[in-house]
């Protein structure tokens, strides 16, 4: 898991998500705010996206991202958004759920604006890039992330209850096993040199998933919300 994406942030997204979707399992409440990210290691290996690899002290700056329109461009994610949301509307009908997974794959669009450099793509064969380069401040930007974080963990936390042991010690695992590879990440060592290696250890993430699908099926929400 690189650190080079803004990680814990979407995760904080899907938790918190539970808050306004709470009949949603947080596993595609999770998985909505990282499709990007499992895009984006599928196009690398198909050649279809670009990244180099770069030796730098801060572990924000350690890929430049030379090409990324099909998973990153403003207007493909919005589609992406937009085929993830009614996919779920289709087996669900659960009007809430869908429009929050929406939000949260756009949402990851908008934090990544916020911390790269210029170097995302509003469409594909564009040649303007943007991006606020928050990633050029490293302890500002992992302030920011472990404070959204946080946040998340505390509104899930709230929106729901354990049902059994399974509920509780599978959630906090959860928890620990993100800030373990965040921690990692951010403070170990540089990423795999071979964008192939990158590629196949940015796609274990989707393990998360299912993990999350897990913890939430053995916890139930506190109030009665729709």
């Amino acid at each position: 898991m690189t650190a080079q994406r803004m990680f814990i942030g979407h995760y904080a997204v899907g938790l918190a998500s539970k808050k306004l979707a709470p009949r949603a399992s947080l596993g595609v409440l999770v998985a909505a705010p990282i499709l990007l990210d499992l895009l984006w290691p599928i196009f690398l290996l198909l050649g279809w996206e670009h990244v180099s690899i770069e030796p730098n002290s801060n572990p924000f700056l350690r890929l430049h991202f030379d090409s990324y329109p099909i998973s990153h461009g403003l207007v493909a994610v919005v589609g992406w958004a937009t085929l993830f949301a009614a996919i779920y509307f289709g087996f669900t009908r659960y009007r809430a759920g869908a429009l929050v997974i929406w939000i949260g794959v756009i949402s990851h669009w908008v934090m990544d604006y916020i911390v790269h450099r210029p170097d995302l793509p509003l469409h594909a064969g564009g040649s303007r890039l943007v991006g606020l380069g928050l990633w050029n401040h490293r302890w500002a930007a992992i302030a920011v992330e472990v404070v959204l974080f946080a946040a998340g963990i505390w509104i899930y936390e709230r929106q729901t209850k354990a049902k059994d042991k399974i509920g509780l010690y599978a959630f906090w695992g959860f928890v620990v096993v993100l800030l373990l590879a965040y921690a990692g990440a951010t403070f170990g060592p540089p990423p795999p040199a071979s964008v192939k290696k990158l590629a196949i250890v940015t796609l274990c993430t989707a393990l998360l998933i299912p993990w999350a699908w897990w913890c939430d099926s053995h916890r139930e929400t506190r109030d009665a919300l729709p």
